[in-house]
């Protein structure tokens, strides 16, 4: 799963939300490392949607345009924890490793 997808995902846990509430929310879930152009959120959610990980919710009109919201469906929220669970399991194994791998002078990594 990519960073996008996953923190779109993410995005959509609590409640549906149209394409720049998504934005918003990934940058800030992502602390700014994720910045979606509407271009490019449109081409996920395709993706996520064909996948069946989200669907339409509502469609609204907003200022004489269409607001199509998105939410979470029961498949995607499965995948999502799937997937933080295996970063979870990554980020431990890694932190393992890394904790091994310090020598006994403090700040200072063996090679």
């Amino acid at each position: 799963m990519t960073e996008p997808a996953f923190f779109i995902l993410t995005a959509l846990l609590d409640a549906p939300r149209h394409g720049y509430g998504i934005v918003s929310d990934v940058a800030e879930l992502s602390r700014g490392r994720v910045q979606l152009k509407i271009g490019s959120l449109y081409g996920v959610l395709d993706r996520l949607v064909l996948d069946g990980l989200v669907e339409l919710d509502r469609e609204e009109a907003w200022q004489g345009r269409l607001r199509r919201y998105y939410r979470l469906t029961e498949r995607g929220r499965h995948a999502l924890a799937t997937e933080a669970e295996r970063l979870a399991a990554n980020a431990r194994i890694a932190s393992a490793r890394l904790g091994e791998r310090r020598s006994p002078i403090a700040g200072t990594t063996s090679s």
